[in-house]
């Protein structure tokens, strides 16, 4: 080979490392999260709800993941939760509900002497807290549980975020948030659920905690039971993390993502890769995008952001676990501003940049 064609390879070498080294905007190599500014299409879209879609949940079948099933809210004054099965396809409405906001699962809630799974969900019209056990729906709240008694003001009552703890004990907390509250460190309030008695639900009022900005308001709130912390967005402020168990107190532990949000903060979903590391998936609504930290501990690193094609995103939720082909890696559920909800691969948000958890042989 000659010396021009050991020097033109040599060139061409050197501008094909750097473009690959600029197709990437932004590196965790010089400290910096990595943005991906494709949009990434869903796996499969849902059917429309009637009026106005808001938040989803996620409950895993424990006797076949491929039947597992995605609850969404119809946010209307003549609202309903809606349930789908992993196709998109809607399998049953709970009709009725005046304006239900926020949905959150839990397993395991001993009741009339058994174990069972169940939803709630806020009904921000009537200041109740609903219950429905899983998978098959049934109201077992006595037509719900009134919340934020003794406030006054019809906003101090409107409920809006929740979110189930359940302690390494199988104690389970309800943690309800608002429409507006005060800024004094009382903005959430937490309720533990028991059996009234009578093989339906009882929330007793355990704690009053968290901070608000004033700013916006406080929609989405998300727990982390293996760790034991409780993560907020305060709306165009940042999210705030607590300890979820109301006997370690209620100091703030750590405000993130207070930068580089376009709109609104909301939606907050956890992926798990172990008993304490993973993700944080933060909704930055404006722009369609979600922000993705850090989960260990208490300094959440921004690590990645991705663009997704559902619009003007509220809601979501993520699991871990293998679903079915589609969903080997666990699936993600947006909700979208045109009346359906989402549903994304794991490993298409996550590409080369973050880990998947590992499945079980």
């Amino acid at each position: 080979m000659t010396t021009r064609n050991i020097l033109f390879s040599t060139a061409v070498l050197a501008g094909l490392l750097c473009f690959l080294a600029c197709a990437r905007p932004a590196s965790r190599a010089n400290g910096q999260a990595y943005t991906d500014t494709t949009t990434i299409q869903p796996a499969v879209i849902t059917e429309q709800v009637k009026f106005d879609s808001d938040d989803p949940a996620i409950w895993v079948n424990p006797q076949n993941p491929a039947r597992s099933l995605v609850i969404g809210t119809d946010k209307s004054a003549e609202g309903a939760l809606y349930v789908f099965d992993l196709e998109g396809k809607i399998k049953q409405v709970v009709p009725n509900l005046q304006r239900p906001n926020n949905v959150d699962i839990a397993y395991g809630l001993l009741l009339n002497g058994k174990r069972i799974d169940y939803a709630v969900t806020t009904e921000r019209i009537t200041h109740k807290l609903r219950f429905y056990s899983l998978p098959d729906m049934q109201p077992i709240d006595d037509g719900g549980i009134p919340a934020f008694e003794g406030e006054t003001g019809t906003q101090y009552r409107d409920l809006m975020g929740v979110a189930v703890y359940t302690n390494k004990k199988n104690e389970h907390y309800v943690i309800a948030g608002r429409k507006t509250g005060p800024q004094d460190g009382t903005y959430l309030w937490q309720y533990r659920l028991t059996d009234n008695g009578a093989g339906k639900i009882k929330a007793t009022l355990v704690r009053k905690f968290g901070h608000y900005s004033g700013k916006k308001e406080i929609e989405s709130i998300a727990v982390d039971n293996e760790a034991g912390y409780v993560y907020y967005s305060d709306e165009q402020y940042g999210v705030r993390q607590y300890y979820a168990d109301p006997e370690k107190g209620n100091e703030e532990l750590t405000v993130f993502g207070t930068t580089g949000f376009t709109e609104d903060h909301e939606g907050i979903s956890i992926y798990k890769t172990s008993p304490t590391k993973g993700y944080i998936l933060v909704s930055d609504q404006g722009a369609n995008k979600f922000h993705i930290f850090s989960r260990s501990g208490t300094t959440h690193t921004l690590l990645k952001v991705v663009k997704v094609s559902a619009g003007h995103s509220d809601g979501s939720d993520i699991v871990n676990v293998p679903l079915n082909n589609t969903f080997k890696h666990g699936l993600f559920v947006v909700m979208s501003d045109d009346r359906t909800f989402h549903y994304y691969r794991w490993e298409d948000i996550a590409g080369k940049e973050l880990e998947s958890a590992p499945t079980k042989k």
